[in-house]
């Protein structure tokens, strides 16, 4: 694809240059501006001043795996150890992805089916220990949950996550970002 824009994104991504998607090509005809705007967008969350680089990159790689989208799972890993992530930390950003799914659907259900005596009281019972002591410590661990539960739409998770990372010392500046972030990842997701 020969549009400016695109190929400016896919650079600074990190992306094959020779990718495509239905949605990049209609952008890319109907030379918009969105494109551009996307890719300041992401820089900018990218250098947030409240979450150090190797954070903001770790969680733009939770959402990218949460969507699936193998093209930007392998730039955000390959920028992930660029700033300094471990295979174990990069491992767990997967693991904890999958984690908040299963989460989230459940919890979702539950809220959904709230007038429940019994969703609501029977224990959940599935093993959940990759949260106790993760690899990404709790605090960092917790703030991708957040995101996660966020781009997930559980209302329930949200709560919890965010009152669990103010419980470690997280500010609502730093969580914001981080959401912030998320919601700029699945926009690209959307259109990659």
């Amino acid at each position: 694809m020969n549009n400016e824009a695109v190929v400016a994104l896919l650079a600074d991504l990190g992306a094959d240059s020779a990718f495509e998607s239905a949605s990049l090509v209609s952008m890319a005809n109907a030379n918009t501006r969105y494109l551009k705007e996307l890719k300041l967008n992401i820089a900018t969350v990218l250098n947030s001043p409240n979450l150090e680089r190797k954070q903001a990159v770790l969680l733009a790689l939770s959402v990218v795996v949460n969507e699936g989208k193998p093209v930007l799972i392998s730039a955000f890993e390959k920028k992930a150890i660029a700033e300094g992530a471990s295979t174990e930390e990069i491992g767990e950003i997967h693991a904890c992805v999958s984690l908040m799914n299963v989460n989230n659907v459940f919890y979702r259900f539950r809220h959904f089916m709230h007038d429940s005596v019994y969703y609501n009281n029977t224990p959940f019972g599935l093993r959940m220990g990759l949260m106790l002591n993760p690899v990404l410590g709790k605090p960092f661990f917790e703030l991708v949950s957040l995101v996660i539960s966020a781009v997930n739409g559980c209302e329930r998770c949200v709560t919890s996550h965010e009152q669990s990372v103010k419980t470690h010392n997280i500010s609502e500046a730093t969580i914001y970002e981080a959401i912030r972030l998320g919601a700029v990842m699945k926009g690209l997701c959307a259109i990659m």
